[in-house]
């Protein structure tokens, strides 16, 4: 008989433990040749040796699935403690996919994280997986793009993973405050009450990642900050994962003074659509500018999101193919 205790480091319990322990009891049920005993975040097991070693390498497994994307459910645990849980390797057949001794229905290099009840966030398209893997090594980021293509919602899960993980102390989301063919000081209320209409997408895009709760303290602590571009001036964003959208409709001088906010441990993200621009001439916009400007600029990469990028309805690619090709339908 070997007794063996396995410490839980750097894991929030109860988000490890479940709801009411119900991944624990999980774990338990499924282990019915061992005897498990936790107690805080030390899980005593005893039984025969070649037993406690496979429950042991099992639970690291789920550890490492835990620490890699902050979830799990009970159907995670029931594939790492099932049956066939040490036989799966790491290829895959089919459509499913084998990542720690656990199963997924799409590659696990696909997945950002998890959001909202489970929900899987992930890089759907060619463009949004490339957009992931520039930002492993670049700290300033262009996604240009179509509407529906999920640039400024893969940005914020990027940001929102860094967050988690704790890479960043914090996230800004940021957008210039032009008006798309209504009058902002007609509409009612505070400055506040105006300008969120403008910021509602962030906001809908953090809401699906982030539990309700949470993100309400997180905006509450300054943790997450959403504001209209003017307000970044006179600012230094450091230790931050920044998000920039609708770039298309700031002016040269705004995305410059945009820019060069950065401090040195930041991390920036520029979206825009060059086909979207709302200021009263079109060469007002400073993306445009500032991408050329730029592109010689060494840690500076662009990831440039097409038609076949769209995730919205299918009708949203034919819509977009129909006024690329009718000039005068902006």
């Amino acid at each position: 008989m070997l007794e063996k205790e396995i410490t839980l480091d750097n894991i929030d319990q109860r988000d490890f433990y479940g709801p009411g322990s119900a991944n624990l009891d999980e774990i338990v049920t499924l282990s019915p040749k061992v005897k498990v005993i936790a107690r805080g975040s030390t899980i005593k097991v005893l039984g025969d040796q070649g037993e406690v070693e496979r429950f042991e390498r099992r639970l690291h497994g789920l550890v490492d699935y835990y620490l890699k994307y902050h979830h799990i459910s009970r159907e995670v645990v029931r594939q790492a403690f099932g049956r066939n849980a040490d036989g799966g390797g790491n290829g895959h057949s089919g459509s499913s996919y084998a990542k720690d001794g656990i199963t997924l229905p799409f590659p696990a290099e696909e997945v950002i994280l998890f959001g909202v009840g489970g929900n899987v966030i992930r890089a759907k398209s060619k463009n949004q997986q490339k957009l992931v893997e520039k930002a492993q090594d670049h700290d300033l980021l262009f996604a240009i793009g179509p509407a529906g293509s999920g640039k400024t919602y893969t940005a914020i899960a990027l940001a929102v993973r860094a967050l988690k993980e704790k890479q960043v102390r914090r996230i800004i989301l940021t957008r210039p405050a032009v008006e798309a063919g209504e009058k902002l000081g007609f509409l009612p209320g505070d400055v506040k009450e105006k300008l969120d209409p403008y910021l509602q997408p962030l906001y809908d895009a953090l809401g699906d990642m982030v539990p309700g709760a949470q993100l309400a303290k997180y905006l509450e602590e300054g943790t997450v900050q959403i504001a209209p571009l003017a307000f970044m001036r006179g600012r230094t964003l450091d230790n931050a994962f920044v998000i920039l959208d609708e770039a298309q409709n700031t002016t040269l001088s705004q995305i410059k003074m945009f820019l060069t906010r950065m401090g040195p441990s930041a991390k920036f993200i520029v979206t825009g659509d060059l086909t979207q621009i709302d200021l009263p001439r079109v060469s007002d916009s400073g993306l445009q500018r500032a991408l050329g400007l730029l592109s010689r600029v060494k840690g500076i990469a662009t990831v440039n999101f097409d038609e076949g990028d769209i995730i919205r309805h299918r009708l949203v690619k034919d819509i977009v193919n129909a006024f690329s090709r009718n000039a005068d339908g902006d």
